[in-house]
């Protein structure tokens, strides 16, 4: 029958708590249990520890239908999840000789024995069904009790997503809930401007509404929770309508778009490329750029001009740089124009800065030029962002990706 399923999410490990090792396992599933209408309303780290283990998994089910864990399912003794589960259930773990087959095939075919170890991961108990693992050696288990599931799966996030999708989804129980959601993305505003120009739409209970800082800007998400998914959707989609009227000159795309992609958009509609120069951000502009699928389209390339003979052998004049400095309007407008040139570009963009600790040109850490030249017009702009050398360098990528979209809108206005 269905249910609206409430749900909660246990990452299991030590190396988690130390924070050795970022969660990433906690959000998919998230995101994979909010699309299917399930509520997931809390989540809690475990360290390998018995004990606490135990108390979290009796504790998570006693508040939700769902309990999925992720983690503690390898061959040492520090993986406890089985043995933690097995107690809540009551049940004795056994040796399952087909899954002890299974994880012998896997270890002949690697041209390896298996380790006496791993058998704990051929363990069953009587209410749990094995979930296959292709990429693995650690089977899943689902576990029914009354009308309680409890999912167990790898930490690796490759192996843990594939059992998700394959294993896992196939067999959950269906909710009579379904939530649909909306991300807008903005750039160039402030969280605290943004929500007060909606705020008349912030307090509404539906849809619920909520304004999140992310590094490429503020993005406003918008989600209702319907019986069917078209419901839902007849009470979102009217909201979104009204805050893109309100929000528009702050608009660069929606849920998976991002600031690079919404650049290629535009790009690719004017039939123009671009190409980048990077001094202080050292090569973090491209990387960002090529992660985006089908950039190749309308991007050439990048080059890294970290010192001033680079910078000069690309066609920046020397005594630009002897005159005003490497860290300066000149030096950066001439970069872009050098970029221009080099790759045969409509655009370019150009950064050069002080990435710290220490000072350079008598100038502080997180002082930077950056510039935009294009078929009509040179863009500068001197930013200031102290911090780390890292967080200097993604601060940098963010002001001059913002600022390039703002210049493509208002040349396609034009």
């Amino acid at each position: 029958m269905n249910k609206t399923l409430v749900a909660e999410i246990i990452s299991v490990g030590t190396e988690l708590l130390l924070g050795e090792i970022i969660d990433t396992n906690a959000a998919f599933l998230a995101g994979k249990m909010r699309d299917r209408g399930i509520f997931v309303y809390r989540k809690s780290t475990v360290g390998d520890n018995m004990v606490r283990l135990t108390a979290a998994i009796k504790e998570a089910l006693q508040r939700a239908d769902l309990v999925v864990i992720g983690g503690g399912l390898g061959p040492t003794d520090d993986d406890m999840t089985r043995e933690a589960i097995a107690q809540v259930a009551g049940a004795e773990p056994y040796l399952d000789e087909a899954l002890l087959e299974n994880l012998r095939l896997m270890f002949a075919a690697r041209g390896r024995p298996m380790p006496e170890g791993n058998q704990k991961q051929a363990w069953l108990i009587k209410d749990a069904i094995a979930l296959t693992n292709p990429v693995g050696t650690a089977p899943g288990w689902y576990v029914s009790l009354a009308e309680k599931v409890i999912v167990a799966l790898p930490g690796p996030p490759h192996e843990l997503k594939k059992m998700w999708h394959e294993q896992v989804e196939p067999r959950l129980p269906v909710s009579d809930q379904h939530i649909y959601h909306r991300t807008i993305h903005t750039s160039g505003i402030g969280e605290s401007d943004l929500a007060a120009r909606i705020s008349q739409f912030t307090r509404l209970e539906s849809p619920g509404i909520g304004t999140y800082a992310r590094n490429s800007g503020v993005d406003v998400r918008v989600a209702a929770v319907a019986p069917t998914m078209a419901q839902a959707r007849a009470v979102v989609d009217p909201v979104i309508m009204e805050i893109e009227a309100i929000l528009s000159p702050w608009i660069f795309g929606y849920d998976d778009e991002t600031l690079v992609s919404a650049i290629m958009k535009l790009l690719l509609k004017a039939g123009q490329t671009f190409s980048c120069m990077e001094s202080v951000t050292g090569g973090e502009l491209a990387a960002e750029i090529t992660d985006c699928p089908g950039i190749s389209a309308c991007f050439a390339g990048s080059l890294t001009a970290y010192s001033n003979s680079i910078k000069i052998q690309a066609g920046v004049a020397e005594e630009l740089i002897r005159e005003h400095g490497a860290v300066s309007e000149p030096v950066v407008l001439a970069m872009a124009q050098a970029a221009r040139k080099m790759f045969k570009t409509d655009w370019a963009l150009a950064t050069t800065g002080v990435a710290g600790p220490d000072p350079l040109e008598g100038k502080m850490p997180g002082t930077a030029w950056i510039a935009v030249a294009g078929p009509s017009l040179e863009w500068s702009q001197l930013v200031d962002w102290p911090g780390t050398r890292q967080m200097v360098k993604n601060r940098i990528c963010r002001s001059i990706f913002q600022s390039f979209f703002k210049l493509l809108k208002e040349e396609k206005a034009r």
